[in-house]
């Protein structure tokens, strides 16, 4: 009896201890996949009013689903830019988005990063090899832009108006958006000259280049920029040189919350700008990233939305 009682007592310990083993396991393997991800952002530029709110949407969208979001800014520097994605490599980052300074000289490092098994999505421009790219089509975008100014022109200034393109030419990418706001404004303007086009993506520069304009042609009333960002120093120059600006026109392009409240600004002459969401597009490449880590990539080329938003539209 005593025996068989031990016998008994032996075989309940290697079951317990047989659950324990099988438990512990289990507990290593969903620790192991339940690891916090890390996802890396390269930002073309950091202080873009547009990249603020890019930034903004990808960080509270990595927060909301407990993912590490480490955001780097390129300042405008290719090799700054190539030297942060490997970086991001060598991190082991679960996913990489990218907004490029220079789309053809990341495709070696996006080759690397993809060798390695790390998702690699491409924001506001494309790269060609990314396992995604949420852009904008750079020449639409330019068109929907300069139907905003071609509005103004034959609304208001009866077809005819001297007209002054603020554009990004320093980023091959964005070049075809300010071509798209020639083109346009060409064929629906005709009689509109366009005195001058010229690089000035940050406010700063657009405020130099704004100066410099009216003191060469003091006729120029309208002023079409491809980003909020210089059509921001714009406005600033504008309203420091030209007393009537009752009928002059300065639109933009990204629906930035500094562009927004100029536009509310009493007598703002910041006529019009285009949504494209910047912040959901932030909280839009952590759901894609997220997407390709848990289900494999898709190769996919989401367009933004393009809506043009006037004064009128926000009182």
């Amino acid at each position: 009896m005593n025996l068989k009682k031990a016998f008994m007592s032996l075989v309940v310990v290697v079951a317990v201890g047989a659950m324990a083993f099988a438990t512990g396991a289990k507990e290593t393997v969903t620790n192991k996949s339940e690891q916090k991800l890390k996802f890396g952002f390269s930002i073309m530029i950091g202080d873009n009013p547009y990249f603020v709110a890019v930034k903004k949407g990808f960080e509270d969208r990595a927060k909301e689903l407990g993912i590490e979001a480490v955001i780097l800014d390129a300042k405008y520097d290719a090799q700054t830019q190539y030297g942060q994605v490997e970086n991001f490599i060598a991190s082991r980052m679960a996913a990489i988005c990218i907004a490029p300074v220079d789309h053809k000289s990341l495709e070696t490092v996006v080759a690397k990063a993809k060798k390695a098994g790390i998702v690699v999505v491409s924001e506001a421009q494309g790269i060609s090899n990314a396992d995604a790219n949420i852009i904008v089509n750079d020449y639409d975008y330019g068109v929907a832009n300069g139907k905003n100014v071609v509005r103004w022109i034959n609304e208001k200034l009866g077809g005819e108006a001297q007209v002054l393109i603020i554009s990004q030419d320093n980023v091959e990418a964005v070049v075809q958006r300010a071509n798209g706001m020639v083109d346009t404004i060409k064929k629906f303007s005709p009689k509109a000259i366009i005195v001058a086009r010229q690089t000035g993506d940050t406010p700063e520069a657009a405020m130099r280049i704004t100066e410099g304009a009216l003191t060469a042609n003091p006729g120029i009333n309208v002023i079409a920029c491809v980003n909020d960002s210089s059509a921001l120093g714009a406005y600033e120059a504008v309203k420091a040189r030209v007393k009537d600006t009752s009928k002059f026109y300065v639109g933009g392009a990204d629906k930035t919350a500094e562009a927004v409240a100029k536009m509310k600004e009493p007598g703002s002459f910041f006529r019009a700008t285009i949504d494209i969401d910047p912040y959901g597009t932030g909280k839009k490449c952590v759901d894609v990233m997220l997407d390709y880590v848990k289900t494999g990539v898709k190769n996919e080329t989401i367009y933004f939305e393009m809506v043009p938003v006037w004064q009128e539209d926000l009182k």
